[in-house]
């Protein structure tokens, strides 16, 4: 698969000057997107290139095409670079296939609904001709690089096009693990009040594939308490290492401020506190970034061939939550659905798969196979019904490991292999009882052939 990372450059010796340059391309954009909407009916017929012979043939003249239908894109963009004209239409060009392919989702949508006799009262997306995009600048046609701090841009200034010099900060490619990647065309984006050139590099990366026997993975149990809780386990059942991620501080101190948020907006009655929700993300993307990160670092340190994670889709809150304690538990939601992503991404880099297991359950049932456990006051401690007490994140993510590999040899083996199989562990019926207990027991009655 080919998998990207962006490297981003700041521009250390200009502020300002290439605000005139983004609002000329965001103009012609908006001007390409209404020649794309007006003159091509089906836009899934064309390929980028295809669709940028086409809108070019429309709106430029050349010395084979004199009279232009559009021959005012000319008059208006005068001495517009070619490259940065072609940037406009590929950008336009996905702008309308995203809105005709929502619109047709929509349709379709609402068709389905009045067939089965239920009201619809979804608005239908809305077309948007402004847009306030950062242009691809093209090597050699409008980017020249000198050296590792310095290049040329063309942009606009003073009602002309000329090459600028730039001066901007350099980034460790070997550190960043892109340094044998292949390096594509800088983006220009403005961020605050500055600008940086967003230097995209792409490879193709084989995922590892092994056998159902051969693999180890790395089960993570995400939390509240704990960020994460990961253990290493290998296809006989055999928990080869642990690790927890705690983020004490951290999360201390997101604690605190989202107490500070709730308290000044009763005594304010403004919901928008961008001070309180600035710390607020701060934070949130601090644990976010470091939970995956040592995540990784983990799974690299054991060779993991798979991360597994639970199935997070739906978030419900618990009765009786509101207030401070209620936007918490959303923040540590979303904290969960960020983590996974970073860390698929991140695992991708790395040849690593990303799987997901039903999380129902996994913190309900012993990991050992003693039944349902009961929680301590804390909540960290799980209370088996043999007495025996053990870390309730550690035994659900046991039994997160177990249920891939129990998935894992369903989908190897037939339906009729599988149905005996259960009939000599029960509790392989149920996926929802699943545990680290029902796996052994499976490996004791199944051989890998």
């Amino acid at each position: 698969m080919k998998v990207a990372k962006t490297v981003r450059h700041k521009i250390l010796n200009h502020a300002s000057i290439f605000d005139e340059t983004i609002h000329v391309y965001n103009e012609a954009l908006s001007f390409i997107i209404k020649v794309i909407d007006n003159e091509v009916e089906h836009v899934n017929a064309y390929s980028t290139k295809e669709m940028t012979n086409v809108v070019e043939r429309l709106i430029h003249a050349t010395k084979s095409n004199p009279m232009p239908k559009y021959a005012e894109f000319n008059q208006r963009f005068y001495k517009f670079p070619s490259y940065f004209r072609r940037a406009a239409i590929a950008t336009a060009f996905g702008k309308v296939k995203s809105y005709r392919s929502l619109l047709e989702n929509w349709e379709t949508e609402k068709q389905v609904a009045l067939e089965n006799g239920r009201k619809f009262n979804k608005q239908p997306p809305t077309k948007q001709f402004t847009h306030k995009e950062f242009p691809v600048l093209y090597k050699g046609n409008m980017f020249k690089q000198t050296s590792d701090t310095t290049a040329f841009v063309k942009a606009f200034v003073k009602n002309d096009w000329v090459w600028v010099e730039v001066v901007f900060r350099p980034q460790d490619l070997f550190k960043r693990g892109v340094h044998e990647w292949k390096e594509c065309n800088p983006k220009l984006v403005k961020q605050g009040k500055k600008y940086f050139l967003h230097v995209s590099y792409e490879q193709q990366v084989t995922l590892h594939k092994e056998k159902i026997q051969h693999q180890r993975i790395c089960a993570v149990d995400l939390g509240v308490t704990n960020s994460a809780v990961c253990s290493v386990l290998d296809a006989n059942g055999t928990v080869l290492a642990r690790k927890f991620i705690r983020h004490s501080r951290e999360k201390d101190q997101l604690r605190r401020a989202t107490n500070y948020l709730r308290k000044a907006q009763r005594q304010t009655g403004y919901a928008s506190m961008p001070r309180y929700w600035n710390r607020i993300n701060g934070l949130q993307k601090q644990i976010l970034n470091d939970t995956a990160a040592q995540i990784i670092a983990f799974a690299k340190e054991h060779h993991v061939h798979t991360i597994v994670f639970e199935y997070l889709d739906k978030m419900r809150l618990p009765k009786g939550v509101y207030g401070a304690k209620r936007l918490r538990f959303k923040l540590h939601y979303w904290a969960k659905k960020g983590i996974q992503n970073k860390v698929e991404e991140m695992a991708h880099y790395e040849g690593m798969r990303i799987s997901r297991v039903n999380p129902r359950n996994t913190s309900k049932y012993a990991f050992d196979g003693s039944g349902e456990v009961k929680r301590s006051q804390s909540g960290d401690l799980a209370i088996f019904s043999t007495g025996k007490q053990y870390h309730a994140d550690l035994s659900a993510s046991s039994n997160i490991g177990a249920r891939y590999f129990i998935r894992e040899i369903q989908k190897s083996i037939s339906e009729k292999k599988w149905s005996a199989l259960s009939a000599k562990v029960p509790t392989l019926t149920t996926r929802t009882k699943q545990t680290l207990a029902s796996f052994i027991t499976l490996r004791t009655v199944f051989r890998f052939s």
